[in-house]
Formats: structure tokens, C-alpha cells, sequence
């Protein structure tokens, strides 16, 4: 029977440590490499669980070799791997390969961070930085590391900390722009009896406010499925996720209103925390409506902004994640990248 009480991050440790490793030191004794569960997986971010293992889950992990033994490894392990560990296959098909196959990645680190997020050794230019997805960083930068002989896993999360500050403010800039557009229309979409659409509205500000408190966290956040998730494990998450399950709840688009304007008034309150320019009030009357909107918070962080490169971005654009909610566009690194250099490079400098 397959073992069930480990998570996938520990299956996949102990099988690179007993059976994978040794393997390879059989073959290449004193061979460096980095090994961890990374990339795609619920097991990476920690998440897995029972229902996790119909599909991908199982006896996964990435090793980062020098180029010339990468394929040789590739074989060895192949040929080598015995048909089990512990009741789980070592070679079974996934959604991308449907054929069962050895599922230990071997790479070098620069061919596994490419892979993922389309950039190469080379420092990141503000292009680059503005066509990552929280997700796409995670893969590299989260999940269990089993060895790093050599240091290249944390280079990598190194790398991949943070945003520079003055991206980091046109990003976050770009999210309360978001939550601008939108927080007036609440109200005025429920005052012509479209409280269904009200809603909506509301849970795509729930949504720019949630990744708000990442940003304001300085933490990468995961694709939709994990974001409520993850959000609520964040420090300021809270003082927001209550106003926000309360908003989200509502029947009344005052309700709603009131909800979301004390999560956007905490998060505001959550910026000036963390040294960054707030106002004093992110709440203010929209025109002479009954109607509730945005103050001048975005302004206010773009104005804080010293990189002339930065500052000719078109303001309001920020990262691919905020232009695009399309999974096709958001899994591919080339497509991000284009899409990004495009929509910059039509509002002055593309920062390379």
C-alpha cells in the first residue's frame, strides 16, 4: 500500500536522499548538486493534501547539474531506478507527459529558472521584473530543498527576493489604481437594481486588495487557487480578510461598500507601517455621489519614485498579473514577456 501520511515534500526527500542520491554518487561520487521539490504541485507551496494525489502528485523532485552531465544523469536514473519507493511508482505520466516516465528533473540552475520564468542569468531588468507571476517566482523559490552542494538554490531565492523599491511602488501603484477604477462602482451598479453585478465588482477589488497585502508583505503570491489561502496566513491579513469576508458576504451593496472600504482603509494604514508613502485618507466621497472612492494613494507612490526608467512607465500598467487574468497568457513565459514589452514599450521606456 502506498504511504499516505507524508506530504509530497517529504516523499520526495526521502526518496532523493535513499535511493536517488546515492544513485548518482554511485555513478559521479563527490558530484555537486542542488536537488529540491520544485515547479508546478500543491506539494511545493506546501499545500497537498489527500485530494492533491489523483493527478501530478507523487515521487518528484529537480536536480541542478553542470550542462555536460545533465543528459548522462538523465539516462542513469532511467535505467537505474528501481520500479517503486514506498508502494508510489517512480515513473507514471502526468497532465503534460501522458507516457510514464521518470519524473526526477535534472537541469542546470539557469535552463530550470528560464523554464519558469523566461528571464536568463543576466540581472533582471524592470521588463523582466514586470513579466514574473507570483507563481512563476514561487516555482523556483518555494518548496523543500534537499541539497545544495554548491549554493545554486540560494542564488536563485537570492535572485528572486523582492522586487527592486522603485518597481516595487509603480506595482503597488498600479493595484490601488485598480481598486480606484472600480470601488465607486459598487454602489452606483446596485442603485440601477444590478446587485448581482455589484458583487462582482466587489470580489474583483476583494481580489486587488488581497494581493495588495502580499505586496505590502513582500511576499510572492500563488495563482488563484492558493491566494485566499495563502493570503490568510500574511500578517496583515488580520485586519483585511475579515472586512473582505464581510463585504464579500453582503446583501446590500451598503454593506459591501462598508466592508471593502475598511479592508482598503487597513491596507493603507498596512503601507504607511512599512515605510512607504500613504494618505491620510484612502477613503474619501466619490464626486458629490452617495458613493464611496479611492484617494490619491497611487499618485502618491508613483511621485515617490526616483528611477527616471520607472518614472516614464505608463502609469497604472504594473505587472503582467495586473494586465492579464488569462491562464493561457500567464503560464508562458515568452507570451508574458511580449505582452509586457508591448504594453511598455507604448508608454515610453521599457527599462532595458
Amino acid at each position: 500500500m502506498a504511504t499516505m501520511s507524508l506530504s509530497g515534500t517529504d516523499l520526495s526527500r526521502d526518496y532523493f536522499t535513499e535511493v536517488v542520491r546515492p544513485l548518482v554518487d554511485e555513478r559521479w561520487p563527490g558530484l555537486p548538486l542542488a536537488a529540491g521539490r520544485f515547479g508546478s504541485g500543491s506539494d511545493v507551496l506546501g499545500l497537498d493534501d489527500a485530494l492533491s494525489r489523483d493527478h501530478d502528485w507523487g515521487l518528484r523532485l529537480t536536480i541542478l547539474v553542470e550542462q555536460d552531465v545533465v543528459e548522462p544523469i538523465r539516462v542513469w536514473l532511467a535505467q537505474q531506478l528501481p520500479p517503486e519507493y514506498r508502494g508510489h511508482p517512480t515513473r507514471f505520466a502526468t497532465t503534460w507527459h501522458p507516457v510514464p516516465t521518470v519524473q526526477v528533473e535534472v537541469s542546470t540552475a539557469d535552463e530550470f529558472v528560464s523554464s519558469r520564468t523566461g528571464v536568463g542569468p543576466e540581472p533582471l531588468g524592470i521588463t523582466d521584473w514586470l513579466s514574473l507571476t507570483g507563481q512563476s517566482v514561487l516555482e523556483v523559490t518555494a518548496g523543500g530543498v534537499f541539497a545544495d552542494d554548491a549554493g545554486a538554490f540560494a542564488a536563485i531565492r537570492n535572485r528572486f527576493d523582492w522586487y527592486p523599491d522603485d518597481v516595487w511602488r509603480y506595482v503597488l501603484a498600479a493595484e490601488w489604481a485598480r481598486i480606484g477604477q472600480e470601488f465607486p462602482f459598487v454602489g452606483r451598479a446596485a442603485s440601477r437594481g444590478d446587485e448581482v453585478g455589484s458583487g462582482l465588482i466587489a470580489g474583483r477589488i476583494a481580489v486587488a486588495a488581497m494581493r495588495l497585502g502580499f505586496l505590502l508583505e513582500r511576499r510572492w503570491p500563488p495563482y488563484s487557487k492558493w491566494l485566499g489561502t495563502m493570503f490568510a496566513d500574511l500578517p496583515i491579513a488580520a485586519d483585511v480578510a475579515p472586512a473582505l469576508t464581510a463585504a464579500l458576504g453582503a446583501n446590500r451593496w451598503e454593506n459591501r461598500e462598508a466592508g471593502l472600504a475598511t479592508a482598503v482603509t487597513a491596507l493603507n494604514e498596512g503601507q504607511r507601517h512599512v515605510g512607504l508613502p500613504s494618505v491620510a485618507a484612502a477613503i474619501e466621497p466619490f464626486w458629490d455621489r452617495p458613493f464611496l472612492g479611492i484617494g490619491a494613494v497611487p499618485e502618491t507612490l508613483l511621485e515617490s519614485i526616483t528611477d527616471e526608467r520607472v518614472r516614464e512607465l505608463p502609469a497604472g500598467i504594473g505587472s503582467i498579473e495586473q494586465v492579464s487574468d488569462s491562464v493561457s497568457v500567464l503560464v508562458s513565459p515568452e507570451r508574458r514577456r511580449t505582452v509586457m514589452a508591448a504594453l511598455l514599450a507604448g508608454g515610453g521606456s521599457t527599462g532595458r
